[in-house]
């Protein structure tokens, strides 16, 4: 995916994530009953764990793929990808390896119907289960770190080579 391309995508995410609630929204601007106070900002709803998820995950867009990568650093590979973003954002520290991720205590099962953002999405990509993680951003799409010699980026789950090696997905308590 083209750079320009990613970061019109992260905008685009940013605003289906965040809406019109991310940030202040102002009262009508008519000054007070003083006339001296400009308008005060009112706050109209709290982003949610899931989004913080996705956007700490969408930081990362277009870093290089690092087989055993752990940092920004130098690089992430599926499992360090994600266990780095769930302890930036949910102060999680997930298992190292994938397969371990799904199976850790405090992530249940989702269906793929009931996917939100900030979940874990699995996948069959070594001829066993869960050997691939990604993390579900909305709208059908995921963000991950895909193999060497590519980069972080978002891919959709209706793509066919992911529907086929779909294997499940987790969800935090915490989101």
């Amino acid at each position: 995916m083209h750079r320009s391309w990613s970061r019109w995508l992260l905008g685009a995410v940013m605003v289906v994530l965040l809406g019109c609630a991310a940030g202040p929204q102002f009262t009508t601007g008519l000054p007070s009953a003083s006339g001296t106070s400009p308008p005060e900002p009112v706050s109209s709803g709290v982003r949610s764990r899931g989004a913080e998820v996705v956007l700490t995950a969408l930081q990362y867009l277009d870093l290089p793929y690092r087989a055993g990568g752990l940092s920004q650093d130098v690089g992430f590979d599926c499992s360090g990808f994600t266990r780095h973003v769930y302890s930036q954002t949910l102060g999680i520290t997930l298992p190292r390896q994938a397969d371990d991720q799904a199976q850790s205590a405090g992530l249940q099962q989702v269906r793929r119907e009931h996917l939100q953002p900030g979940d874990l999405v699995f996948f069959n990509t070594l001829r066993r289960t869960y050997s691939h993680v990604g993390i579900y951003v909305g709208d059908g799409r995921f963000i991950h770190a895909p193999r060497t010699g590519a980069q972080v980026r978002i891919e959709s789950l209706g793509a066919s080579y992911w529907t086929r090696r779909y294997t499940g997905a987790r969800r935090a308590d915490s989101l």
